[in-house]
């Protein structure tokens, strides 16, 4: 059974980008009954701690080498300062691979930059933070045509998001997993976007 979420952490990972949907997935405290239970695994290029750009350190649980395919539900690449950067070339080869066994890859914010200039979204529907900027930034970038002027974009079992858009990158995914009702999630999502508390007795509602 893939119960794994693996989450990517490295120095100026933009923590607050992936903050609602680990919290939902791990706690999950608004999975549909009889869903087996989703464990984010953080993995580092290394083991050595890492510095979010929020402060924080985090001790990676394992390096890139100790992910199996075989229990991944999904691999989620957080935004950061250092995504042109060739140390993250491993993770977008393991990113590219799980798309074409298709397990759920989620890229946000300047994870969609490492995507793009490796050529992950070049036949693939995808959005960013900015397209003019994406082609500034990524020279070799060739996924024009199927870039959408979108907040968030699924295409199979890519999710990419802009990094304004974190609630809306975590609806999509957890969309993708299928891990709450279509009636729970709908009213997770609209509890968080209004901030109206009819959202939040039909979200308690949806869970009886």
């Amino acid at each position: 059974m893939k119960n794994t979420v693996y989450l990517y952490v490295f120095d100026t990972m933009a923590d607050w980008e992936i903050g609602y949907l680990i919290a939902e997935i791990n706690s999950g405290r608004y999975y549909k009954k009889g869903v087996m239970p989703l464990k984010v695994v953080t993995v580092g290029i290394t083991n050595a701690p890492i510095t979010t750009m929020g402060g924080l350190t985090i001790l990676p649980e394992i390096e890139l080498e100790e992910c199996n395919a075989n229990d991944t539900a999904a691999l989620i690449l957080p935004g950061g300062n250092t995504w042109t950067e060739a140390i993250h070339a491993p993770i977008i080869r393991m990113a590219e691979k799980y798309l074409e066994k298709g397990i759920v890859v989620g890229a946000i914010c300047g994870a969609t930059i490492g995507l793009a200039m490796e050529g992950v979204l070049d036949q693939r529907g995808h959005t960013s933070n900015d397209l003019e900027y994406l082609k500034m930034i990524c020279p070799n970038y060739d996924g024009e045509m199927y870039y959408k002027q979108e907040c968030v974009v699924t295409d199979g079992s890519l999710i990419t998001a802009s990094g304004i858009a974190p609630l809306e990158f975590a609806l999509h995914i957890l969309k993708i997993l299928d891990v709450f009702s279509p009636q729970t999630l709908e009213s997770w999502y609209n509890l968080y976007k209004t901030q109206e508390s009819k959202y939040f007795f039909e979200l308690m509602n949806s869970i009886q």
